[in-house]
């Protein structure tokens, strides 16, 4: 979708100017775009007839850059991801997550820390989007849409630093991870104290 709207946006436009906007958007980090994947992505939806050559052009021993600009199809596509990543609900998988699922394998007091630090991290990262959206860059160099992005993300990490601050208090209760009902029971031994699980062949 980044692709394709960028095209369609600034078409004829050839690679280079497409890498290079969406790396000043630094769509890589928020929007699984990876530079080196552009020109392959391009070529791709070319092959699917998303996309038309419209020319290419050699400047002295530069490589050769072919532009391109949306077909009709492409438009269509364009439209339908468009419209399908605002009217449903994505989840974006983090790796956190599939960490956390893990908590009991790690002692309280390193998880409890772990979740104590991710806190200050998004902490300094809200810091950051503040500073953004009250800065002259922002209210003169960009669309106002882009604040609010900022304001999204600044409220997501939010609502997470106080997540985190509370489950890190919650470990280091000591509270059980398990129903009484599981403790001890045959699959879960090991894994109610914040220690991992041995192996039956473990001293």
């Amino acid at each position: 979708m980044m692709i394709l709207g960028l095209v369609r946006w600034m078409q004829p436009v050839h690679g280079y100017d497409v890498r290079r906007e969406l790396l000043s958007w630094n769509a890589d980090k928020w929007a699984n775009v990876q530079p080196g994947s552009i020109y392959h992505g391009l070529r791709k939806l070319a092959d699917e007839g998303l996309l038309r050559a419209v020319a290419t052009e050699q400047v002295g021993a530069r490589p050769a850059r072919t532009s391109y600009e949306v077909t009709p199809k492409g438009e269509e596509e364009f439209e339908t991801l468009l419209r399908g990543h605002w009217w449903q609900l994505h989840e974006t998988p983090d790796p956190f997550v599939a960490a956390f699922s893990f908590l009991p394998a790690m002692p309280r007091e390193e998880a409890a820390a772990a979740l104590r630090n991710r806190a200050n991290l998004l902490r300094a990262g809200v810091e950051s989007m503040r500073a953004s959206v009250d800065s002259d860059w922002m209210r003169d160099t960009k669309p106002v849409h882009v604040a609010w992005m900022f304001e999204l993300w600044a409220a997501r990490a939010e609502a997470e630093i106080g997540w985190c601050e509370r489950i890190a208090e919650r470990i280091e209760s000591g509270v059980s991870y398990l129903p009484a009902g599981l403790v001890g029971a045959e699959g879960w031994s090991g894994w109610s104290d914040g220690e991992p699980a041995r192996r039956p062949d473990a001293q």
